[in-house]
């Protein structure tokens, strides 16, 4: 089953979950961030190739232009490549472990895999930013204190989605952790 909702990231920007249900140990959550516009790149390399050409008309050296506009390629490349990433994605099967995948406009992927039994909850946590923002996050458990936290990782830092599609996940989340945790205490 499959179904898709529009929410907003903290700064009102759209976002697009869409919510994968293999079983009911299994689930899928994709959430998209809007690509780049055709409109913001011309403007910054417009921008920077007006302020190029004014260098140029001060001081006569064609090699100004040169770099400005090898700059500019350089940087969107590193932009696209490094930093804008379109989908961000989290899947969690409650026999395995929670995989979260980062994929890049340039298409790069990052993906790293944490094994159930490390997985100690998934918690909605807080933080000061300027103004107070919600973000989901795992603990890990520590392997010394069975009853600690030796780390936390949050989820969706790119997208930075709001309250509501942070609950939505993590109410799908706690399902899999609740089940996941129901044959070992009924032993």
């Amino acid at each position: 089953m499959e179904d898709e909702q529009s929410f907003s990231d903290i700064c009102g920007g759209r976002l697009a979950l869409q919510r994968r249900y293999y079983s009911p140990s299994c689930r899928e959550f994709c959430l998209s961030c809007p690509r780049i516009s055709l409109r913001s790149l011309t403007a910054v390399t417009c921008t920077v190739w007006l302020a190029a050409y004014g260098l140029f008309t001060l001081c006569e050296n064609s090699m100004v232009l040169s770099a400005a506009i090898f700059i500019t390629l350089l940087g969107l490349l590193g932009y696209l490549h490094f930093v804008k990433i379109d989908q961000e994605t989290l899947l969690i099967i409650d026999s395995l472990g929670i995989q979260m995948t980062s994929s890049y406009a340039s298409g790069k992927e990052s993906t790293t895999f944490i094994e159930m039994g490390k997985v100690k909850d998934v918690v909605i946590n807080e933080a000061i930013y300027m103004k107070v923002i919600y973000y989901l996050c795992i603990l890990l458990k520590d392997p010394v204190e069975p009853h600690g936290i030796s780390q936390v990782v949050p989820l969706f830092q790119s997208a930075k989605p709001r309250l509501d599609c942070l609950i939505e996940v993590y109410k799908s989340c706690q399902e899999i952790l609740a089940h996941q945790k129901a044959p070992s205490t009924s032993l």
